[in-house]
């Protein structure tokens, strides 16, 4: 007598769904207690029922109902696998792989409820597709290219239209966010770049006030050149005094009126106050870029970055004002930095800006009065003292061509003055090895060795805008008298202009004239 099906096996169905082969994607549900599994010569399987006594040409496999699953029963063991083991009965369960014939093809074995609907879910399509993979015996470039083909495949044509849309919309907003994300991040990096750009600019500009401040090694230069091009000034300085006793009194009752600028600013950020700061290690070593050039930042530890200048001023008026060049006074306007670092919320702010009188042992503080809006000219004023005693007359009439002039100043700044200092001063700055930019000039001061240099020249040319002579003059003697040979101020050094034979440039005296006029510092009528 038959047995009757349980229970199990009445709420169960089971199916074999072709994975490869001629009946790939097809589904043969599996009905009866015995069946027979036939695979033709073109690799094509068919279930069907079995009968006894029957003979029946190419069975390779039989499958009967147990446990409300099947039974697999291998007629020759090694042409049936299941999960790539080859079998002679074993009992399936859901999702196992079956392998008929040397060559395939895959079925996969599936038990369903009959209370549920049949649908095959994403987990269900991956699985099929990583399970191919890992039984298949093909080659693994073709067990990738069938797998991933059908996979595509099986969610194109199996899953829901609402599955597909939301397939759809995903891909298209991970588009749009990668695109997105691309663009934050070119954004970004053209930011990084810019904002390197304009620290790097700041760092080179920095790294140039390195250069041209005194390291031991310039001053074993010094010493060495010292009777050589730097003390060439001195030299003319004398020779200049033999040759006219005019010109001697001229430069000598000049001299106490004509003064050393020396300063520095940094750059303090708008929005939070905080300032430009060098990046120190943790011994308070300044620490440098990968080219060699200071590391800043605002959120710095270390001192604040300096842009030290150097320049000449002379005194003028009733009232002693202190002249010198607008590029001197606002040296940040000459900064190619500055407008750079201004789109990032920057602003150049002064932070040291003092005066050496010849003679004098102390340094004045010293503030801009007012600066020219149509000439390089700038007044400037003493914060806490009078300053010099002396002052400079100014011409009443501006220079012929021709007319001899005396032009006084700074050029070369520090090196100048220590090339006059003599072997005995560089030995000791080095015995010390200080030679920062402030701690040198106020040596010098202290022992009495800051005074201006003096070189004659010929008016080339004079207009109501300019002054063309050829007296010698470099870098920091800008701002410093052009003097006629009664002593007479007839412009203020300016500009260098080597292009025309070495020519130098300086703003008349009627500029400066009405400079002073604005600040109240004198009468209408000696404005001729």
């Amino acid at each position: 007598m038959n047995k009757l099906p349980s229970k199990r096996e009445q709420d169960s169905v089971a199916a074999l769904v072709h994975q490869t082969g001629p009946s790939k994607d097809a589904v043969c549900w599996l009905k009866g207690s015995t069946l027979d599994v036939f695979l033709s010569p073109g690799r094509l399987v068919r279930v069907g029922e079995t009968h006894p006594g029957e003979a029946r040409d190419g069975v390779i496999a039989r499958l009967h109902r147990a446990e409300g699953s099947y039974e697999i029963e291998a007629l020759d063991p090694a042409t049936v696998l299941v999960n790539r083991k080859a079998t002679t009965t074993q009992l399936l369960k859901h999702g196992d792989m079956i392998e008929f014939g040397d060559a395939g093809p895959l079925s996969r074995f599936r038990l369903y409820h009959r209370d549920k609907p049949v649908r095959k879910s994403i987990g269900d399509i991956l699985s099929d597709g990583f399970v191919y993979l890992r039984v298949s015996r093909r080659p693994l470039i073709q067990r990738l290219g069938w797998a991933f083909g059908g996979l595509v495949r099986r969610l194109m044509r199996e899953t829901t239209l609402l599955f597909r849309l939301g397939v759809i919309v995903a891909i298209s907003a991970l588009v749009v966010l990668t695109y997105q994300q691309n663009r934050l991040n070119v954004l970004l990096q053209q930011r990084i770049e810019r904002d390197a750009t304009r620290l790097d600019s700041v760092s080179r500009a920095l790294s140039r006030a390195r250069k041209e401040a005194l390291t031991p090694n310039d001053l074993k230069a010094l010493r060495r050149d010292i009777g050589n091009r730097f003390s060439s000034y001195a030299d003319r300085l004398k020779a200049l005094e033999h040759r006219s006793e005019a010109t001697a009194r001229v430069v000598t009752e000049s001299l106490p009126a004509v003064v050393f600028l020396q300063g520095a600013y940094g750059f303090r950020e708008i929005s939070s106050g905080r300032m430009l700061r060098n990046v120190v290690d943790e011994e308070g070593r300044p620490l440098n870029a990968p080219l060699g050039q200071p590391l800043l930042s605002l959120e710095g530890n270390g001192p604040v970055a300096e842009r030290p200048f150097i320049g000449t001023g002379f005194v003028a008026g009733e009232k002693r004002v202190l002249i010198t060049n607008r590029h001197v006074a606002l040296p940040w306007e000459n900064d190619a930095s500055v407008e750079a670092l201004a789109g990032q919320g920057l602003k150049p702010e002064m932070i040291k800006f003092i005066f050496y009188v010849p003679g004098s042992p102390e340094a004045v503080d010293v503030e801009l009065f007012r600066a020219s809006k149509n000439a390089d000219l700038a007044a400037l004023r003493f914060k806490n003292e009078d300053g010099p005693k002396n002052s400079l007359t100014l011409a009443a009439e501006p220079p012929a061509p021709g007319d001899e002039i005396i032009v006084m100043g700074y050029p070369t700044g520090l090196r100048s003055m220590l090339a006059q200092s003599g072997d005995a001063f560089i030995e000791e700055l080095q015995t010390s090895g200080d030679t920062e930019f402030w701690s040198v000039a106020a040596r010098l001061a202290q022992k009495r060795l800051i005074a201006p240099l003096a070189s004659r020249g010929i008016v080339g040319q004079a207009t109501p805008s300019a002054i063309v002579y050829d007296a010698e003059t470099t870098h920091g003697g800008s701002g410093g008298p052009v003097l006629n040979i009664d002593g007479e101020v007839v412009a203020v050094n300016a500009a260098i202009l080597p292009e025309y034979g070495g020519s130098n440039l300086g703003v008349p005296v009627s500029k400066v004239r009405l400079l002073l006029r604005g600040l109240g510092r004198l009468p209408s009528k000696s404005d001729n």
